[in-house]
């Protein structure tokens, strides 16, 4: 058997160089089920969650997403990353088990999955792990997941729930297809293969430079559009630091993770009554919270404070659904936090917006991606990390579009998911939303030291929220302007 590796993109490359002991680079959430339909025996004193069959059942479905079987190795001297398939694999490893203390409460489930987000993954093993939780109030049971963001990014996540997951209750488990690690390269071959890889690249850049001559008008027109792009995005503001707020402090390792639930057609109530998308109120409600925060738990002047969020924007194409990896581009929205006013922040974020996308600034963060995609690891690594350092926007905060109809994991119901997004260096907090069967669920990634009052920011932002569908309400109950009567003209006689 050939030995195999696949190189990683230089965006999943640079997760990889961002982490560091304080700030770890994993994605991942907390999902909850229905417990019953997944207890073993009759309910006797022995009676608890059938964790083999969730084993095997995850067993099944991994052929479907082979990097789940693979580890890292590096080119050697250029120290680029390459996936390998991993010949000790074992599931036992990845799919772990354990159970919550009563009465097994939703604050005990947060804090086993804050526990769990502040350490990080073994980068000698495949870089995932899942850890089913039984126990929770309610006859519930968790799945609390954590994947590497080298490998993964929000709609990818959506594409494995449609792997791990059905659109029905099903029992049966179909056969695991036996695994057969495919030979990892030595370093001498990835050393021969890499430099062919490049010489082929020079090769092929060529030839598409002599195609593009035929076609010089159209090619002109992209690439001025992508260089305007380019400077937009960097005129965004990527290049001077946000400006310094209570979210914003020297990060430790320890987490805190907070929820939150809001309806989805509330939120579409929103968007309807006063304008924009259901990603602008969003973000709106986090304008909003934020401003509410800072002014009543915190004490400080939000006057002149424009904060300045990452909000990453799926450029993945029709034909890359189902593939791993990453296929983001990064936003940075300006929030105007100083107005009190609910629709003046749902209005300045959706002509923010507007204008980030009309000036193509996720073109020109993915092109800038692309061009750097040639530097040695060890500048991207340097690079990344001062990007990080500078502090070019206060927080994340992602949305994803999930499936509106109900998930099963077996015959167990999907009935919530909180995500989770990693922190980067001096980020207090950063917010994931996954909308699935009508509801926004909210994950609140949080800093122990700099965020030690997380469940008074959740608690600002769901005032937000209600301000803005109480803004709504107002605007459709109030009755629209009688039509002026047109007086009519008097006609002359007939005849005259």
């Amino acid at each position: 058997m050939a030995a195999y590796y696949e190189r990683l993109s230089h965006l999943d490359a640079s997760f990889l160089a961002l982490e560091s002991r304080s700030t770890h680079m994993h994605v991942g959430g907390v999902a909850l089920f229905d417990a019953a339909p997944m207890m073993q025996n009759d309910g006797g004193p022995a009676a608890g969650l059938d964790i083999d069959r969730i084993r095997r059942f995850i067993g099944s479905r991994l052929h479907l997403i082979p990097r789940y079987r693979q580890r890292l190795a590096y080119v050697p001297l250029e120290r680029h990353p390459v996936w390998v398939d991993d010949e000790h694999f074992n599931l036992d490893y990845h799919v772990r088990f354990t159970a919550l203390p009563r009465p097994g409460s939703t604050d005990l489930l947060m804090a086993l999955a804050a526990r769990l987000a502040s350490q990080q993954l073994d980068r000698q093993k495949p870089l995932w792990e899942l850890y089913v939780v039984e126990g929770v109030a309610g006859n519930r049971f968790a799945v609390i997941s954590k994947i590497h963001h080298c490998m993964i990014d929000g709609i990818a996540g959506v594409d494995l729930l449609a792997v791990m997951l059905n659109l029905a209750p099903i029992g049966e488990i179909e056969e695991a297809i036996p695994f057969v690690p495919r030979p990892a390269p030595t370093s001498t071959e990835l050393v021969v293969r890499e430099t062919a890889r490049r010489a082929g690249a020079a090769v092929a850049t060529a030839r598409s430079a002599r195609r593009a001559v035929d076609d010089a008008k159209s090619v002109a027109a992209q690439g001025l559009r992508r260089v305007r792009a380019m400077a937009y995005s960097l005129g965004s503001g990527w290049l001077t630091a946000a400006p310094r707020t209570p979210l914003n402090g020297k990060v430790s390792p320890i987490r805190r993770f907070a929820t939150l639930e809001t309806d989805l057609a509330a939120v579409k109530e929103i968007k309807n009554a006063l304008g924009g998308s259901v990603n602008d109120v969003l973000l709106a409600t986090v304008a909003g919270g934020v401003r509410r925060f800072f002014q009543d738990v915190r004490h400080f002047d939000v006057e002149g404070v424009v904060l300045r969020v990452m909000a990453p924007v799926s450029v993945r194409t029709r034909d890359q659904r189902g593939s791993l990896g990453n296929q983001v581009a990064m936003w940075l929205v300006s929030l105007p936090i100083e107005d009190p006013e609910p629709t003046s922040w749902l209005a300045a974020v959706a002509a923010e917006t507007l204008k980030l996308k009309k000036t193509d600034q996720a073109l020109g963060a993915s092109t800038l991606v692309q061009l750097s995609a040639g530097a040695p690891a060890t500048l991207v690594s340097l690079a990344s990390r001062l990007a990080a350092g500078a502090r070019p926007f206060n927080l994340t905060v992602t949305n994803v579009p999930g499936p509106q109809f109900p998930l099963y994991l077996l015959e167990a119901p999907l009935l919530g998911q909180y995500p989770l997004v990693p922190l980067w260096e001096s980020h207090g907090v950063g917010i994931a939303m996954f909308s699935y069967d009508g509801t926004v669920f909210w994950g609140f990634n949080a800093d122990w030291d700099v965020m030690p009052d997380v469940d008074r920011f959740v608690e600002a932002i769901d005032a937000a929220f209600r301000e803005l569908l109480a803004a709504a309400r107002r605007a459709t109950a109030e009755p629209p302007e009688p039509r002026r009567r047109r007086t009519p003209k008097p006609r002359p006689p007939l005849g005259s």
